[in-house]
């Protein structure tokens, strides 16, 4: 499955989505919120019903109380006026409170939405994309919807409803005149038709580039020290020079496409007004209209054109959100293939090969795999882990031995043949078995804001409400508490999820203490004790020769003094594994693969 968001962007250029599908996916971020947009949607009718009376009371004030000079009738217009702009003031208020906690809402929903899907998604969905960029489409992208809510959605409604509203009132006024009067509002329409799509498109270029920007920051930072010690901070400065030239032009275009309706929805209401001033007072000079409904007429179409001018900024606006859910939906699209697999074969392999029991813990059978767009790392693969046995992964960089123990773990699934678990289909294990069956001590384990005891027990349900002396006990009784002398302050010590505050061997100790602790059934060493020192190295030996028979361990190492006393030696390269029988014999194809390479 496809994984790449920028692809998966550029495919979606060439189907343009209908406004109409977008509104039906973003539906159901908001149908929580009916009864507040029931009450917002009657709070900005109420407002929008009273600024229409207005200016229908002020030109009947003007034909029948000033000009026959009838000032108390002025005074009980002017009160009347007051209780209905008091009244527009309120129901204004109230529209802006209630929307403005439906945007957060729906902003707060959305993240939550977006955060718990890409925990849902497989390793290969974050190999494919910068993490600079998912957090700008968390951040900023979910942000321009949240202004739509908020803000744009019910004044773009309320203008709506003023401009219906005008709308009637000039044409029952006068048909001819609010006829004339309307026309410009017709070649708009066509004008904001034909740019919408070009508008949106600049937008989704402009948040793109924003999330370019942000992978470039993400980046830099992450790996300052290495950019430090390399002095290479002109390389980055350079990379996000570029970066940034490109995230300033895209801003700009953005910001011209967004700006471009507002100058011709001016030009527009200019001309509608002079349309109905020199009409209007045509028709008064022939007796077809009075100076108060003229004054009234101009008061409408005001009320029919400012909206416009603000729909404008509104439609652009509504463009970046619909830019916005373009990329939040991309992630919200994706399935992970994984779970995909499991619910397929609970189903298909049910009765065959669910139930059927195997000699060995772990099985390769007729397995080949490749990252995508990548070339094969291997090829028609077959071999067996038996339970209580010690295996060895050894081959030169590159060779694919990690990728190997990624299979086991099933943190990828094989392009095709399979991976079994005790004679049953890896696929067929739920998330829960497989962590408790299976330990995996990466190459560069990860370590999360909190304590030393935290991060052992992340994901460990049996120990979680220990308290440290009781956690410090079971590590006693299981070995492990010898190496809890390396932290000080030992379980609670802190930690951050940089390890600035901790040496690379202790985040190693901290996740073999992890995995160990798990009790798993394979228990999977990737260069586990490549930043230990000799003493705690022989330490881990102990403790890794005092777990149960039954466990089954796979080493993967460099150097060749840590595999010397394993049960199978498997040598890894060139797509292939293949048995290498003693270490005398893994060293000389080691060599000769030196050498011919």
């Amino acid at each position: 499955m496809n994984y790449n968001l920028n692809k998966i962007s550029s495919e979606k250029e060439k189907q343009k989505t209908s406004m109409l599908t977008t509104l039906k996916q973003v539906y159901p971020l908001i149908a929580d919120e009916r009864k507040n947009l029931f009450f917002a949607s009657i709070a900005i009718l109420i407002n929008s019903s009273l600024n229409l009376i207005a200016p229908f009371l002020i030109g009947y004030a003007i034909d029948h109380y000033i000009q026959t000079r009838q000032y108390q009738g002025v005074l009980m217009i002017g009160g009347i006026l007051f209780v209905i702009y008091l009244g527009a003031l309120v129901s204004s208020y109230l529209q802006l409170k209630i929307m403005g906690g439906v945007g957060q809402n729906v902003l707060f929903k959305l993240r939550n939405t977006i955060f718990n899907k890409l925990q849902e998604l497989p390793v290969a969905f974050f190999n494919e994309n910068k993490a600079g960029d998912l957090i700008s489409r968390i951040n900023n992208d979910t942000d321009k919807l949240n202004q739509f809510f908020s803000e744009t959605l019910m004044r773009f409604v309320g203008n709506i409803f003023i401009m219906i509203g005008a709308c009637i009132f000039v044409l029952v006024i006068n048909i001819r005149l609010g006829a004339a009067a309307l026309f410009p509002a017709i070649g708009l329409l066509i004008v904001t038709q034909l740019l919408s799509a070009w508008v949106k498109k600049m937008n989704a270029a402009s948040l793109q580039s924003t999330g370019g920007l942000s992978a470039e920051i993400q980046e830099s930072l992450n790996n300052f020290k290495v950019i430090v010690a390399f002095n290479r901070r002109d390389y980055f400065r350079n990379k996000f020079n570029e970066s940034n030239v490109t995230n300033f032009k895209a801003s700009v275009k953005a910001g011209l496409a967004n700006g471009i309706f507002t100058p011709l929805y001016d030009f527009a209401a200019n001309l509608g007004q002079l349309i109905v001033l020199s009409y209007g007072i045509y028709l008064i000079m022939h007796g077809n209209l009075t100076v108060g409904l003229l004054i009234s007429f101009l008061s409408y179409m005001n009320r029919f054109y400012e909206p416009l001018k603000q729909i404008a900024a509104l439609w652009a606006s509504f463009q970046g959100a619909l830019a916005g859910w373009d990329r939040i939906s991309e992630i919200l699209s994706l399935h992970n293939n994984l779970v995909t697999v499991i619910q397929e074969s609970d189903q298909q392999l049910a009765g065959t090969v669910a139930e059927k029991k195997s000699d060995a813990l772990l099985e390769f059978k007729d397995v080949t795999f490749q990252y995508p767009e990548g070339k094969e790392v291997l090829s028609d693969i077959n071999f067996k882990l038996l339970s209580g046995k010690t295996y060895a992964l050894v081959g030169p960089t590159g060779g694919g031995k990690t990728t190997t123990a990624s299979l086991m773990a099933r943190l990828y699934d094989p392009t095709s043949g399979r991976v079994s678990l005790e004679g049953k289909d890896l696929r067929s294990w739920t998330a829960e078995e497989r962590s408790k069956k299976i330990g995996f001590i990466l190459q560069e384990p990860f370590l999360f804001n909190g304590t030393v005891k935290e991060n052992i027990l992340y994901g460990n349900t049996e120990y979680e409400n220990y308290t440290s002396d009781q956690l410090a006990e079971v590590l006693k009784q299981t070995h492990l508490g010898d190496i809890l002398i390396r932290f000080d302050g030992g379980l609670d010590m802190k930690v951050s999820s940089s390890g600035d505050t901790m040496s690379l061997g202790q985040k190693q100790l901290i996740a073999f203490i992890r995995a160990v602790l798990r009790k798993p059934d394979l228990l999977i060493l990737d260069e586990a004790t490549a930043n230990i020192d000799t003493i705690t190295e022989k330490l881990l030996e102990e403790i890794i020769q005092k777990l149960p028979k039954t466990t089954t361990i796979v080493i993967i190492a460099h150097r060749l003094n840590t595999i010397e006393n394993t049960d199978e030696i498997y040598f890894v390269n060139g797509s292939k594994i293949v048995k290498a029988g003693s270490l005398d014999n893994a060293v000389k194809m080691l060599l000769h693969d030196k050498r011919s390479s």
